[in-house]
């Protein structure tokens, strides 16, 4: 862990007055290595271990925010009761609970769900012959995956699904060997600062791997703690390596605190 993220946590971590503290995380590549397959990412057991401790401190609230669906980050996230699961971008809210989920239910007008259903339809068309290249639906909106695609397949597949999405769609996500259509405006930017406000966080800790993550870190206070887990250009004020050095740096923030 870089040496002034972590002075940054033990400022933090001192300091009373900046609670309650908001730790909210990126799923895939920050607490989870990313996968070809994306049914077999699995936060770290380290991270779990990290997310429970924190998550027992008072003042300290967690949240994921991820651009899966909110089905499948509750199946696949280890987390512990009271975490916030913010899914598909910041269109789906939930909180988990001891017996399931407590979640706040999209409802699509019906031009929403009439784009959904085009969407869909011209998404797959867009697949077809292309090895490697595959379509997701959402509650409120369409994915097409290119991560298993060589280059000179993927690259002319997500041109063609940006061109969709400037056509039928109301936000196009361009991210790791991803492409997402909405038909409702999102982020993980206005999320994250409507969950922080209704918790009324002084400060929040983000941590995240992906383009889409830069809205996030974009949206966030000077003094807030962002963190780029990876590579690439990014506006976040610290970096770590991978997934493993931002889990370890989760457990240094759960012994400060």
């Amino acid at each position: 862990m870089a040496e002034d993220l972590a002075a940054a946590l033990g400022t933090l971590a001192a300091d009373p007055s900046r609670r309650p503290l908001l730790v909210a995380l990126d799923f895939d590549g920050t607490l989870a290595p990313l996968q070809d397959d994306p049914s077999a990412s699995r936060i770290l057991p380290d991270g779990v271990d990290a997310l429970e401790r924190l998550a027992g401190t008072p003042g300290v609230a967690i949240a994921l925010v991820s651009g899966r669906a909110m089905h499948d980050l509750h199946t696949l996230a280890q987390v512990p009761p009271g975490t916030f699961l913010i899914g598909s971008h910041g269109a789906e809210r939930a909180r988990v609970t001891t017996f399931g989920l407590d979640r706040d239910v999209v409802r699509l007008t019906d031009e929403q769900a009439d784009r959904l259903a085009s969407l869909g339809a011209e998404a797959a068309r867009i697949t077809r012959g292309r090895d490697g290249v595959w379509v997701e639906t959402k509650p409120t909106a369409v994915v097409v995956h290119t991560r298993l695609a060589e280059d000179s397949v993927a690259r002319p597949a997500e041109e063609e699904a940006i061109a969709l999405g400037e056509r039928l769609g109301s936000g196009v996500l361009h991210g790791k060997d991803v492409v997402e259509i909405s038909v409702l405006r999102a982020s993980k930017g206005e999320a994250l600062t409507a969950l922080r406000d209704e918790l009324g966080a002084p400060v929040v800790l983000y941590a995240g791997d992906d383009v889409t993550d830069e809205h996030a870190f974009e949206a966030l206070r000077d003094d807030d703690l962002t963190v780029k887990v990876g590579p690439g250009e990014t506006a976040a004020r610290f970096r770590v390596d991978g997934p493993d050095q931002l889990v370890a740096t989760l457990a240094v923030l759960a012994d400060e605190l």
